[in-house]
């Protein structure tokens, strides 16, 4: 069922090159935030998701599923880069770090596409992410929980 919404999340479409990198930062900061209801909020109430091999429809879909990956995926920490942007589309690499209940570090890698509705909330997302076992000691997102410093390197800096 779609229903109508009113919510709006700046930048919005069409994106520019300066809009678009403000958008990914948006995403982010919001998922580095690790809050499910309010990372939901940024998606259309009928967002549809592919996530690897889970599909995923509504904003309670999306905040069950976050709730989920923020249990099993601890210490997480992400970063995120534009790859591309048209007018409501943007297309980002990212990788994030984390471990697993017996304390295994992970280095996750993938790739997300994005649709925009006017309102610049996100219709559709595909996500591709493979998972890499790193020791503690490769790691390299190493700052507080929350929000990337603005001073922390991006993927492209960290050679990734």
């Amino acid at each position: 069922m779609t229903t109508t919404h009113a919510a709006s999340r700046p930048p919005l479409p069409p994106f520019t090159l300066e809009t678009a990198i403000q958008k990914v930062r948006a995403a982010e900061d919001g998922w580095n935030n690790r809050n499910p209801q309010q990372v939901a909020l940024a998606y259309t109430p009928d967002s549809r998701w592919r996530n690897r091999n889970e599909f995923l429809a509504g904003r309670a879909q999306i905040e069950a599923f976050l709730t989920r990956k923020w249990q099993r995926e601890q210490e997480y920490r992400l970063i995120k880069e534009i790859w591309a942007y048209g007018e409501q589309r943007i297309a980002v690499r990212f990788a994030y770090e984390w471990h697993d209940a017996q304390g295994q570090w992970f280095r996750s890698y993938g790739n997300e596409n994005w649709e925009f509705d006017a309102n610049g909330l996100m219709a559709v997302r595909h996500a591709s992410i493979n998972d890499l076992p790193i020791r503690e000691e490769e790691r390299l997102f190493r700052w507080p929980q929350g929000r990337r410093p603005d001073d922390h390197p991006g993927l492209t800096a960290l050679g990734l």
